[in-house]
């Protein structure tokens, strides 16, 4: 009775999470930029480019002690815009913040700060160091932890091949076709080999947890569809799907392409380190259902299907609406 009970406010809670209220992109890192441009020598005129949840007025920015701040104005003395620069009171709706420096001479360098790596080191037009890399493996390497973990929409997906697969290797094969898919995807997005509209984007890949979704419902009457067949094949074909999407909060920095192969590796590696942790306490939480032979009421059965499903219908018809409207 006790287990009974605990499992359906487990049940109650679960249902609140996912049906809390939700931006509809679920996957998009919020990210502002600013950009800094040389107009006289070591004197630059500033201007953002912002989220929709960004204030600027929030936030401080610590530039080199050479240099005076006074937005939009900043103006160095010798030995220019070189040095230490650190963010402070970066809010938690916000990724990143991505400075520009374009000089009067030489190519525009890039810089990212966020809540993980608040600080970076300014190289002025000289090539990137190697503390400069290491910073740049790291932003991005976080970043790629925050947007899969922050993916609301990318983690269902994963959720539903988890439980309609559940373990062994074929849950291997299908997560590593999963990972292949959006590897390969976000890489050639990135480059601009391939591109894809957002919106229409946005609304393919809430559809594809839809589909997850219908699956799972299917497989508790008893029928075997496509997914339970060859889930491989389904998490590649979707896996490249949502790839382009991963691909969006990274073209969306604008990272000079000079620093594009290394920003690429590092925030697919974060993004691997993300989804394998997740994997990795879903079958942690499977294993310990099975230890304690916990078992759910009969309405309860049905309970993935509709947690996974609905709030993903609920994205897809938002999106179709916000695509048809604009």
């Amino acid at each position: 009775m006790m287990r009974c009970w605990l499992l359906r406010i487990a049940a109650v809670l679960l249902l609140a999470v996912t049906f809390a209220p939700a931006p509809v992109h679920a996957h998009e890192a919020a990210v502002a930029v600013l950009t800094v441009k040389e107009v006289r020598p070591a004197r630059f005129i500033a201007k953002w480019e912002l989220a929709p949840t960004f204030d600027p007025r929030l936030i401080r920015l610590n530039f080199p002690s050479q240099c005076l701040w006074a937005f939009p104005e900043l103006e160095c003395r010798d030995p220019g815009l070189v040095g230490p620069l650190g963010i402070e009171n970066l809010s938690s709706n916000m990724s990143a913040v991505m400075l520009h420096v374009q000089p009067m001479q030489g190519e525009t360098q890039t810089y990212t700060l966020t809540a993980a790596n608040p600080r970076v080191t300014l190289t002025g037009a000289g090539a990137l160091s190697f503390d400069g890399w290491m910073e740049l493996g790291r932003t991005y390497l976080n970043l790629g932890i925050d947007h899969i973990l922050l993916g609301i929409d990318h983690l269902l997906f994963v959720l539903g091949l988890i439980w309609i697969v559940r373990g062994g290797w074929r849950l291997v094969k299908t997560i590593t076709a999963f990972t292949v898919g959006h590897s390969l995807s976000l890489a050639a997005a990135a480059f601009g080999v391939i591109g894809v509209p957002e919106k229409p984007l946005n609304a393919v890949i809430a559809l594809s947890i839809v589909f997850v979704g219908v699956e799972i419902a299917r497989l508790r009457r008893g029928q075997e569809g496509i997914t339970v067949r060859y889930p491989w094949a389904v998490a590649l074909g979707f896996g490249l799907v949502h790839g382009i999407g991963f691909a969006g909060a990274l073209v969306s920095l604008g990272i000079q392409r000079s620093l594009l192969p290394a920003a690429l590796l590092s925030f697919n590696i974060g993004v691997e380190i993300g989804q394998l942790g997740f994997v990795l306490l879903v079958l942690a939480l499977l294993w310990a259902h099975r230890t304690l032979t916990a078992e759910l009421p009969r309405w309860g059965a049905a309970l993935p299907a509709y947690a996974i499903g609905v709030p993903a219908m609920f994205w897809f018809i938002g999106r179709m609406v916000k695509l048809l409207t604009t």
